[in-house]
């Protein structure tokens, strides 16, 4: 096996000759990535062989692209890929296809050859690195073939990137043990759904509860001392530590979903922490303080109005009006937990805030939710603050009419309106850094081919690193409505739905999680979190700082695609031990 005292210490011929292979027929990669030596790491590695490939000219990214063969392609039948891709299609069954599989293969080939002008890549062994089936190539090649060129050619480099980080695995004997078992886990909470064809599990439902019942067996096994699931559903398991500093850490994520969701979103930041707990325990070490990692029983708002009921108990600030709440079939928040086997009372939930005097502070590892990390090639981010945000949902009044008989100057148009303030707020939002603006809701009620628009409804969605910067957007975006309406002479309503304070990171935990990330070779990149997460809430208790992990499809997230590789996973686990043992001293 390969070792990285060998790759550091080789002239640069010979360090391209041990990494022969590992970008298909492109020595270039590995003749340009010598220069970065010393490597700390296999994951160091990597990223600098990536970044040659990223800094490359378009031409040399499309030759490398090009360098690589069809999936079940012509140089496949003939027997002419290279040992590395043979093994790999050979182990996804691409060798083994039915007539019709073949078929079918050839015909997509076909087709994206037509479309893009290169062949499909696809890391055929997948994001645990033990591949993928026949038809979820064929329906992934599906779904690509409708790509745009530009996002394409993006994707194929990242998947280049996944071919080479397991063939470097190979090289180096290495298996992301723990990163695979994260996987699994993820895979066998997903099979607890709502929806039989797609992950949904919302707050207090059979399914819900399902998860809840596995995250407590999971803890049980793991070494956990104390698992509990408390008054509002959280799963807590606490992990004892010497009694050497009196204070607790506190770390965790929600299991709830939204509907059609991914297994990681949430469930990350539980399962990372549990693994840590796991080998801890197997190794019959205990840390100075105690290890308190809470499964969220609800940050997406998805059954009922309340978003972080779960964590706004443990901050005290769980509103008793929450619980006359009803969901889409009229069932109330209070029957709800009681159902789910939950008492139901505020008594019992206000028990549940916690002392701030006896924590640390809070922790949390989330996947991205977007395309940041991916793009650049890096598999964790230190996040920087936790956007602030403003939501309303709006109406512009102005008058329907005859779209033929009605002239241009006599129109009273609402969804040019508000199409005009769509525009407004995209280029307000584009001027200033981490500030965004989305609506993504458009209606205009009975509306008709030739009829001038009446009504108009929308949202509004806007946020910001600061709150400063986002009151000004909110301003700016407010102040333009009124302009668009008087001007155009349209009424409108504007609700408030939505108020949350940024959440900036501690800077004493989030240099912990620099830390953390600097000692497993990776370059440190920093950005903030436009999604809202249960460690906002607990913002307002205790002080928190949050790490992020690539997410995988272009960092797509609620949505069946998200996913994060074993590889990938393997690090956020080595990152939060990192964590600890710089609190251990």
């Amino acid at each position: 096996m390969m070792t990285l005292d060998q790759l550091n210490a080789a002239r640069v011929t010979d360090f391209v000759a041990l990494l022969d292979g590992t970008y298909e027929h492109s020595p270039w990669i590995a003749e340009r990535a010598a220069a970065a030596r010393p490597f700390l790491t296999l994951a160091a590695l990597k990223v600098a062989l990536a970044r040659v490939v990223r800094e490359a000219s378009l031409g040399e990214q499309l030759g490398l692209i090009r360098a690589h063969p069809e999936l079940a392609g012509k140089a496949a039948v003939a027997g002419e890929l290279t040992a590395e891709s043979t093994n790999e299609q050979l182990k996804a069954g691409l060798t083994a296809c039915t007539p019709e599989e073949f078929a079918t293969l050839q015909r997509l080939n076909a087709d994206y050859n037509a479309r893009f002008g290169w062949p499909f890549i696809l890391a055929v062994r997948g994001p645990r690195g033990t591949g993928f089936t026949r038809a979820e190539i064929i329906a992934t090649f599906e779904r690509r073939l409708r790509a745009h060129p530009d996002v394409e050619r993006a994707e194929c480099l990242r998947q280049i990137h996944r071919i080479a980080e397991i063939r470097l695995n190979d090289k180096f004997g290495v298996t992301p043990a723990l990163g695979q078992q994260l996987w699994d886990w993820a895979a066998a909470l997903a099979a607890h759904s709502e929806d039989e064809a797609f992950l949904t599990c919302t707050y207090g439902t059979p399914a819900h509860t399902a998860v809840a019942t596995q995250l407590m067996a999971w803890m049980r096994e793991g070494g956990f001392d104390e698992v509990s699931r408390d008054a509002v559903g959280n799963v807590v398991g606490l992990y004892r530590g010497t009694g050497a500093e009196p204070r607790r850490l506190l770390t965790g994520s929600h299991y709830d979903t939204v509907r059609r969701a991914g297994r990681f979103d949430g469930r990350l930041g539980i399962l990372v922490p549990m693994l840590v707990v796991r080998e801890l325990h197997r190794a019959g070490r205990r840390l100075p303080f105690d290890l308190e990692v809470v499964g969220f029983a609800e940050e997406e708002g998805q059954r009922f109005p309340a978003t972080f009921l779960a964590s706004s108990a443990l901050v005290g600030r769980f509103d008793p009006a929450w619980l006359d709440q009803t969901d889409a079939a009229g069932i109330t928040l209070r029957d709800a937990m009681q159902a789910a086997g939950l008492p139901g009372t505020m008594e019992a939930i206000r028990a549940l805030q916690r002392d701030p005097g006896r924590y640390l502070g809070f922790v949390e590892v989330h996947i991205e939710q977007g395309p940041v990390l991916d793009s650049l090639d890096l598999p964790l981010g230190i996040v920087t603050s936790i956007n602030g945000s403003r939501r309303y949902t709006g109406e512009i009044v102005g008058l329907a009419s005859h779209a033929g008989t009605t002239p241009m100057g006599h129109r009273r148009d609402a969804a040019a309106g508000v199409a005009e303030l769509i525009l407004f707020a995209e280029t307000r939002a584009a001027s200033v850094p981490d500030v965004v603006a989305t609506v993504g809701v458009l209606e205009v009620p009975s509306g008709s081919i030739n009829v001038i628009p009446g009504r108009c409804r929308f949202s509004l969605d806007l946020r910001a690193t600061t709150d400063e910067a986002r009151d000004a957007l909110d301003a700016d975006v407010r102040a333009k409505l009124a302009e668009i309406c008087e001007r155009r002479g349209l009424s409108f309503t504007l609700q408030p739905t939505m108020a949350a304070d940024a959440a900036p990171s501690d800077a004493a935990w989030q240099a912990r999680w620099e830390a953390a990330v600097t000692t497993l070779g990776l370059p440190i990149h920093r950005l903030p979190s436009g999604a809202g997460h249960d460690a906002m809430k607990i913002h307002e208790l205790l002080p928190q700082a949050m790490l992020f992990v690539r997410g995988g499809n272009g960092g797509i997230s609620h949505n069946p695609l998200e996913s994060v590789t074993g590889d990938d996973a393997e690090l956020a686990v080595q990152a939060f031990s990192a964590l600890l043992q710089q609190l251990h001293g």
